[in-house]
């Protein structure tokens, strides 16, 4: 029964995770803005997403290196899709790619994407307690 609801909630659990790891890339980027040669970065979330779900769904089976070992299972560490350059809108002399617009626009997205995951979430959650009180 827990092991149905926590597959129920996977998809929140993977899409709050990512979506921090965005702030951390986002943050990065805003930090290293004065940095010379610094290549902003970013990573695809649909296909981070996807790939965390797919690995979480499989598992990770682990190496044995004696036939008495136990099988088992680990978990996936966080994908995060790839780091890849953003392309540059408008570079500066010392080579830095870093666009502070585009950088608080994609920190205002995410947070906006960030909150309302929460919001589902909750709305999930609060759905299971009236299904488990018996909509009281």
């Amino acid at each position: 029964m827990l092991d149905k609801i926590s597959d129920h909630l996977n998809f929140f659990q993977q899409s709050l995770g990512l979506r921090a790891k965005k702030v951390e890339v986002i943050a990065s980027n805003i930090a290293n803005a004065d940095t010379p040669g610094y290549k902003a970065v970013d990573f695809d979330f649909g296909k981070a997403l996807q790939g965390q779900l797919r690995a979480s769904q499989s598992g990770l089976a682990l190496a044995t290196s004696n036939e008495r070992h136990l099988a088992a299972q680990g978990h996936a560490s966080v994908d995060d899709g790839g780091l890849q350059y953003r392309s540059a809108v408008q570079p500066s002399l010392d080579g830095n790619t870093v666009d502070m617009d585009v950088e608080r626009a994609a920190f205002t997205d995410n947070a906006m994407k960030y909150q309302s995951t929460l919001t589902f979430l909750n709305r999930r959650i609060s759905g299971l307690m009236d299904a488990i009180k018996g909509g009281q």
